[in-house]
């Protein structure tokens, strides 16, 4: 059913964009004319406005197919076991912590024991990691790693050797040697407490582990989507804005570097796709395939009016093969609202080969504690788990700065 409605909502995009391009083409054809254009940018806006509502619904679709279920499903009989017994503690606390604990190893079959709560259900592990994917764009890019310890290191050779030419009868000697960097990322705690009213606990036919997942899956995906743009690194994941950001012009290994979008807090007011194609052109060529544009909805709308110097063809195109993004110079476009919207001197776009750039580390497993002592009438239940995130390849992600100045 998810299928189907994705490919409905595809092709009405495309529709759209079709309608959209007409009347955008006669708003470019007003104002070269000088008349009037108050109504038809009105109308060009509300057109952009429908096509971002599109997309809005292709995420709900996505959401809902990434929903746990915690129904008659294959398991394992130690996982059915525990199912059953933690459905018993969610809703009344009841239960051998001891015992619960041991069926939470083997169900999950996994090495970890956390102190302080319960492992949750595989199903409702799972649901955190999917409906995070399709929350964030970035989240969907990223290299993703569970490790079992509390950071992640890599070395990446920054440098290589070079070769050099030896005259005839020269003795030769050493050449350059290889460098490299080390890059660490640390695991950090979060947490989501949901609360329930006690009667609800009380309703059998409330699907209460399916709603927690969900609620908790949510909120670690908005808090952590959010870090992976703008996080400081702080206690938190580092987001790709967020680092040492230099003109590409001067980049060395741990900056990013930036293309200057020729206007304060908007694309350049004259040729405005220019410099996004010299922001494409500055990945490297072995990063491009395999590379997206990163952006928000808002930004998306302005960049769906661009069109090649010629005036002829538009430089955004819907793709029926992918997501609501789309292509925009032959790269697929990911949504992001986490991305800064349009402001003086905001990184608001972003092209990368993220897979290749971004690192999201998560510690394995997920622990609830439940708590219907602290407020009367309601039973609070403590969901955590670690994670991190940070840039592990310097040279594989540029991005778009919004000031004045040659590209």
């Amino acid at each position: 059913m998810e299928t189907n409605e994705i490919a409905g909502l595809i092709q009405k995009q495309g529709e759209a964009f079709e309608v959209f391009k007409s009347s955008n083409d006669q708003l470019i054809a007003a104002k070269a004319d000088g008349k009037a254009v108050g109504d038809l940018t009105a109308n060009v806006a509300k057109l952009n406005e429908a096509l971002n509502d599109i997309g809005k619904q292709m995420l709900e679709v996505e959401k809902k197919a990434g929903r746990p279920n915690m129904g008659k499903d294959e398991a394992t009989p130690e996982q059915a076991e525990y199912r059953k017994a933690f459905g018993l503690y969610l809703r009344t606390g009841e239960g051998d912590s001891r015992a619960l604990k041991d069926m939470g190893r083997k169900a999950m079959n996994s090495g970890s024991d956390p102190d302080g709560g319960y492992t949750v259900l595989p199903e409702m592990d799972m649901a955190i990691e999917r409906i995070a994917d399709t929350m964030g764009g970035l989240a969907s890019l990223a290299d993703t790693i569970t490790i079992g310890t509390a950071k992640w290191e890599k070395l990446v050779k920054t440098a290589g050797m070079a070769m050099r030419r030896i005259a005839d009868g020269g003795a030769g000697g050493e050449t350059t040697e290889p460098t490299f960097a080390k890059i660490a990322i640390e695991v950090h705690t979060a947490e989501v407490e949901p609360w329930v009213f006690n009667e609800t606990l009380e309703d059998s036919f409330v699907n209460l582990e399916a709603d927690l997942a969900a609620e908790a899956a949510i909120g670690f995906a908005e808090g952590a989507n959010a870090e992976y743009i703008t996080g400081n690194g702080v206690g938190k994941a580092r987001g790709i804005t967020a680092y040492d950001n230099v003109h590409n012009g001067s980049f060395a290994w741990g900056k990013v570097g930036f293309i200057r979008s020729g206007a304060s807090g908007a694309f350049a007011s004259t040729a405005p796709a220019d410099r996004v194609v010299s922001l494409q052109h500055a990945l490297k060529a072995q990063y491009r395939a395999g590379a997206s544009w990163l952006v928000s909805d808002s930004t998306l709308g302005v960049m769906r009016q661009f069109k090649d110097a010629s005036g002829a063809y538009y430089l955004w195109n819907p793709d029926p093969a992918g997501g609501f993004g789309g292509r925009f110079l032959g790269s697929p476009v990911t949504v992001d609202d986490n991305m800064p919207a349009l402001g003086a001197g905001s990184y608001s776009l972003a092209f990368g080969n993220f897979a290749r750039g971004y690192k999201i580390v998560n510690r394995s497993g997920t622990t609830l504690i439940r708590d219907n002592i602290t407020s009367k009438g309601q039973t609070k239940f403590n969901f955590r788990r670690r994670f991190g995130g940070g840039i592990f390849n310097y040279e594989a992600i540029k991005l778009m700065s919004f000031v004045t100045g040659t590209a």
